[in-house]
C-alpha cells in the first residue's frame, strides 16, 4: 500500500486525481517530481497497467531520476515476484519517445529504420554546405543563426509569424527545403525531425496514431510551460481521445521563449481540454520566506500568469543583501571575498555557493578574481566530453558503419587518419554526389567517378570503400564476439591511436585522447544481441543524452558559475546574482522584442535558486568593448520590498540595516529612473 502521509494536502490531491485532464501548477521548489512519481505509482496501485502509463520530461537526467523513484515506490506497491521483468511505465523525454515510435514505423515515410540522428555540429555542417551554394558574392550568413532560425520556423508549424522580418521567413523556407533534401539523402534526421516526423506519421497513418493512443492511455508531461507548438501537437494527438492528461508546470518559470517555448500552452489549457482540474502547489521546501517574498513581489508584476503565492515552513531567514560596486572588476573581487568569508565564518563549502549571471561574457572577471583568491570553481556549460575530436571521430565511424549514406560522418573521417583522400578529393566527390543526386558513398562507388582520379587516389578510394562495406556487413551478419572488441579492432586496423600519438606534441595529451576513446569503447553493449541493433540503440542513447557527461563531471568542492538560463532546476544554499543592471538584466533586447515578462521570469528563477542566503549586486560602470560604460540599477530591484533587503556599502563590507540605508535605496531608485 502506497503511503501518502508524507504529502501535503495539495500534493495528495494531485496524486489522487487520476481521471480526466489535470493541471498541476507547481511553483519553484514545491516538490513536483515527488508528486509525479507518486502519481505514477498510485495509478499502478489503482490497477492501471504500467505499459499504459507515459511520463514525458525534457532531460534525460530528470527522466532517469523519475524512473528510479518510481521503481522504488512500485516495489512497495506490488509483489516483488515479477522482479526486473515486471512491466514498467514509460518515462522518457519527448525525443526518446519519438525515436521509439519512428524506429517501428518510419519506413512508412520513405526512410530506412537505420536512420542516424544528427548532432548540432553535424546539422551545422549540412547548413554550411547549403549556404556555400546560395550565398553567392553577398555577405556570409551565420550558420548558427540560420540553424536556430530554421528550428523555430519548423517547430512553429512553418508559420512566417514566428519572425518579424518576412525576408527571414523566406530564407527559412528556402534553406528548409534544401536542408531536408540533404538529410533525407543520407537517411538522417535531426532533433526537430524526431517530433515533426512523428506528427507526420500520426497525420498520414491513422493506424499508427490509434496504436499509440491505445498504448498510452494515461499521459503526464513535466515542465509543460516549456513545450513548443510541435510538442503541444504531439501531446494533443496522443491525449485528445482518452483525455487522461496531467500536465505539470509553472508559467512563472517559462524562460525559453527564444527557442520556441509557448507559455500559452499552459495558460490556455482549458481551450484544448475543457473541464481541466487545476491543483496549485505553493508550499516551497527549498527557500526561506524572505527569499520567497521577494520572488512573489517581483513576479506579480507580470500580467499574464496564473496566480500563486509561494510560502515555506523554513522561517523568515536572513535578509537579502544588496551591494553597489563601482565597476565589474570590483564586483568580481568582492564577490570572491564574500564567498571565502562565508566558507571560513559559516562553514559554507565552495560547492554550496553559486554565482549566477545573465550572459556568458560576465564570467571572465569572475573567473579571474576566483583564481587570484585561490578559490576552486567550475563553469557550467564548458566543453562537452562528446565535443572532443577523438570522440567525434570515433562516433562518426560507428554511424558510418551503421549507415554508409551518412554524408556528414563520411566527410569527417574519410581522411582520418590520413589515407590519401585529401580535401580536394572529397570536394570533387561531394560535387559528384550533388550532380548525381546521391549520397557521397554511392558516388564513390561509381566507376566513372573513380576514373576521374589518379591511380593512387583510386586505390585509396577502393580501400576506404572496402573498409566501410566490410564493417557494415559485419554488423548486419551478427557474427561478432562483442562490440567493444570489434571497435578496438577497427581502430587498430586504421591506426587511429598511432596517428593520435604522432599528431600530439604533448605525450600526456595523446594519452588523454586515447584513454577517452578506451573509456567510451568500454561502455559499448556486451554480447547477446543483434550487433547492428545494439549499436544503433547505443548511438541513439548518446544522441539523445547530451546531459549525461555534464552529470558525470566530478567537480568536488568548487563554486558553481552558471548563467540563469542554465540554472533552472538547480538549488544552492548560498546564491550571488551579479550584474543586476538595466540593459544587462533585463537584457537590452527585451525592450525592443517585447520580452520583458520573460526577463522578469528569468529573474524569478534566479531568486528561487537560493535556499538560505541571497546576495544581489550591480555596478556603476562595466567594461564593454574595452571601455568602461556607465550602468544603472536593474528596474527589477525596485520591485523587491525594501524591508526584505539590507544594503552593503560600496566596498562590500558588513551590511547595514534598511533603516540606515534608506538614502541609498532612494538614490538607487532615482538613478534607475
Amino acid at each position: 500500500m502506497l503511503n501518502l502521509a508524507s504529502l501535503n494536502p495539495a500534493q495528495r490531491q494531485a496524486v489522487e486525481t487520476s481521471e480526466g485532464p489535470l493541471l498541476i501548477l507547481a511553483g519553484a521548489g514545491t516538490g513536483k517530481t515527488r508528486v509525479i512519481t507518486f502519481r505514477v505509482a498510485r495509478l499502478v496501485e489503482k490497477g492501471v497497467p504500467p505499459a499504459n502509463i507515459l511520463a514525458v520530461t525534457f532531460t534525460n537526467k530528470a527522466a532517469r531520476e523519475m524512473q528510479e523513484r518510481v521503481t522504488q515506490l512500485l516495489g512497495r506497491v506490488r509483489a516483488s515476484s515479477a522482479g526486473d521483468k515486471a512491466p514498467r511505465p514509460t518515462i522518457c523525454t519527448f525525443h526518446s519517445l519519438c525515436v521509439r515510435i519512428l524506429r517501428q514505423h518510419i519506413e512508412r515515410l520513405g526512410y530506412k529504420r537505420n536512420f542516424v540522428i544528427y548532432s548540432e555540429s553535424e546539422q551545422l555542417s549540412a547548413i554550411k554546405k547549403i549556404l556555400s551554394h546560395i550565398s553567392g558574392g553577398g555577405p556570409k550568413a551565420d550558420p548558427y543563426a540560420v540553424l536556430s532560425l530554421l528550428s523555430r520556423f519548423r517547430n512553429g508549424g512553418g508559420r512566417a509569424s514566428v519572425f518579424n522580418d518576412p525576408n527571414t521567413a523566406a530564407l527559412a523556407r528556402h534553406v528548409q527545403s534544401r536542408y531536408q533534401t540533404a538529410l533525407r539523402a543520407c537517411n538522417a534526421v535531426d532533433f526537430d525531425d524526431l517530433i515533426l516526423l512523428t506528427l507526420q506519421l500520426f497525420r498520414e497513418h491513422a493506424g499508427v496514431l490509434a496504436a499509440c493512443r491505445d498504448k498510452y492511455k494515461y499521459i503526464m508531461v513535466d515542465e509543460y510551460q516549456d513545450t513548443n507548438a510541435a510538442q503541444f501537437q504531439l501531446v494533443h494527438h496522443l491525449a485528445s481521445a482518452h483525455r487522461n492528461l496531467c500536465v505539470v508546470g509553472d508559467d512563472d518559470q517559462s524562460i525559453y521563449g527564444w527557442r520556441g517555448a509557448e507559455t500559452a500552452n499552459l495558460l490556455d489549457l482549458e481551450k484544448h481540454f475543457p473541464g481541466v482540474k487545476v491543483v496549485k502547489l505553493e508550499q516551497n521546501y527549498r527557500s526561506t520566506n524572505t527569499i520567497l517574498s521577494a520572488a512573489n513581489a517581483v513576479i506579480k508584476n507580470n500580467a499574464s500568469r496564473r496566480g500563486k503565492h509561494l510560502w515555506s515552513q523554513k522561517g523568515e531567514g536572513a535578509k537579502i543583501t544588496l551591494h553597489a560596486f563601482g565597476a565589474d572588476e570590483e564586483e568580481a573581487r568582492r564577490t570572491a571575498e564574500q564567498i571565502e568569508f562565508a566558507r571560513l565564518s559559516r562553514r559554507a563549502a565552495w560547492r554550496q555557493q553559486a554565482i549566477l549571471f545573465r550572459t556568458n561574457q560576465q564570467s571572465r572577471p569572475l573567473e579571474t578574481a576566483l583564481r587570484q583568491a585561490g578559490i576552486r570553481y567550475h563553469v557550467v556549460g564548458g566543453q562537452s566530453y562528446f565535443d572532443r575530436r577523438e570522440i567525434k571521430d570515433f562516433l562518426a565511424y560507428l554511424k558510418l558503419f551503421v549507415n554508409p549514406n551518412d554524408d556528414i560522418s563520411l566527410l569527417r573521417v574519410a581522411n582520418v587518419p590520413p589515407r590519401g583522400l585529401s580535401e580536394v578529393t572529397m570536394e570533387r566527390l561531394l560535387a559528384a554526389s550533388q550532380q548525381r543526386n546521391c549520397p557521397v558513398f554511392s558516388a564513390m562507388r561509381h566507376t566513372d567517378v573513380q576514373a576521374e582520379f589518379v591511380p593512387r587516389t583510386r586505390a585509396a578510394l577502393a580501400d576506404f570503400i572496402a573498409l566501410i562495406e566490410r564493417h557494415h556487413q559485419n554488423l548486419q551478419g551478427g557474427q561478432m564476439v562483442s562490440l567493444s572488441a570489434w571497435a578496438a579492432g577497427f581502430l587498430a586496423e586504421i591506426g587511429y591511436e598511432a596517428d593520435a600519438r604522432r599528431g600530439e606534441k604533448n605525450p600526456d595529451a595523446a594519452d588523454s585522447r586515447i584513454q577517452n576513446l578506451r573509456d567510451l569503447i568500454a561502455t559499448l553493449p556486451g554480447p547477446g544481441g543483434a550487433p547492428e541493433r545494439q549499436l544503433q540503440d547505443f548511438l541513439d542513447d548518446l544522441s539523445l543524452d547530451s546531459d549525461r557527461q555534464e552529470e558525470k563531471e566530478n567537480t568536488g568542492d568548487a563554486v558553481t558559475l552558471i548563467t540563469v538560463h542554465s540554472c533552472k532546476g538547480l538549488e544552492f544554499p548560498h546564491v550571488y546574482i551579479v550584474g543586476l543592471e538595466d540593459g544587462l538584466f533585463p537584457h537590452s533586447r527585451s525592450k525592443v522584442e517585447g520580452t520583458m515578462d520573460e526577463e522578469r521570469r528569468l529573474f524569478y528563477v534566479a531568486l528561487t535558486r537560493a535556499m538560505e542566503t541571497l546576495t544581489l549586486s550591480h555596478c556603476a560602470t562595466r567594461q564593454k568593448y574595452g571601455q568602461a560604460q556607465p550602468c544603472h540599477p536593474s528596474p527589477f530591484l525596485r520591485e523587491i520590498p525594501p524591508e526584505l533587503l539590507e544594503s552593503g556599502d560600496a566596498k562590500g563590507k558588513n551590511p547595514i540595516s534598511v533603516e540606515a540605508g534608506k538614502d541609498y535605496f532612494a538614490a538607487m531608485r532615482l538613478a534607475a529612473n
